[in-house]
């Protein structure tokens, strides 16, 4: 990196000022930092796929509030003692297990072979945010994981990135990917899709909100746990009954966990 400075410092023969400086009157300047590496891969495939697909992004707001008692409850169960769970995992299963239900939205377009590519295993990214930029490995066959071996996946995978351990083959092969903007406080996003996949979900952040409850007579305000899911999807693959129904199901899922064990 280098430092450029700005150009309104005093030149030889020029205005002289005197006197005590003031609290912004410090040379500033501007920092450059080369475009090179995983930036520049980075940059160029975000700008290839968002120039190449055409985005639409659809959103849902959903009561958590199950998910969030069901992270509690695996935090204590001894089969899970060694995996730092939480809303996450759920997410990811539910992904899972919404791409079964929904194949078309786990496909790739073949410019080259004129085909649309459904894939029948998820290899599921994970947007990772590293010293070296941002990274999107993958895990392999999540969707035959446990919900024990995914969270154990999922931590190794994010452990590994934050320490630039991350292999080029970890970052291959991805089919559907979950970008995790509520980590940093943000309620929502719409993010463009890893390339040579058809769709990203954004899960924002997961805040208390007044929520309506019960139907009819029983029907009343209480604070619930609620989130937003935003999924963009490749609309040259996946049309927008598709998009919805997928979104929904992954929806329906974090509403109520129990649902994964009727569609698993």
């Amino acid at each position: 990196m280098t430092a450029a400075p700005a150009g309104g410092g005093a030149e030889a023969g020029g205005p002289h000022t005197t006197g005590a400086a003031g609290p912004h009157s410090r040379e500033r300047g501007e920092e450059r930092t080369p475009i090179k590496g995983v930036r520049k891969v980075t940059a160029a495939a975000m700008v290839s796929s968002a120039f190449t697909a055409p985005h639409v992004s659809e959103w849902v707001e959903v009561d958590v509030t199950a998910t969030m008692e069901l992270v509690e409850r695996l935090k204590r169960d001894k089969e899970f003692r060694d995996v730092k769970v939480t809303p996450l995992l759920v997410l990811a299963k539910a992904m899972c297990l919404a791409v079964r239900r929904n194949p078309g939205v786990n496909a790739t377009w073949d410019e080259a072979a004129q085909e649309i590519v459904v894939k029948h295993y998820v290899n599921l990214g994970i947007a990772a945010a590293t010293p070296r930029g941002l990274l999107v490995p993958n895990i392999k066959d999540a969707d035959l994981m446990s919900m024990r071996d995914l969270g154990a996946a999922i931590n190794a995978l994010t452990e590994t990135a934050r320490e630039g351990r991350t292999q080029p083959a970890e970052m291959s092969g991805g089919t559907i990917t979950i970008t995790n903007v509520g980590v940093f406080g943000v309620d929502a996003g719409t993010p463009i899709i890893n390339p040579g996949e058809s769709a990203i979900l954004a899960f924002g952040s997961i805040t208390r909100k007044p929520w309506v409850v019960g139907r009819g007579d029983d029907e009343r305000i209480e604070p619930r746990w609620v989130t937003t899911l935003t999924l963009s999807f490749d609309h040259r693959l996946v049309d927008g009954e598709l998009g919805s129904r997928y979104l929904a199901d992954v929806a329906a899922i974090l509403a109520d966990p129990a649902k994964g064990l009727v569609w698993g």
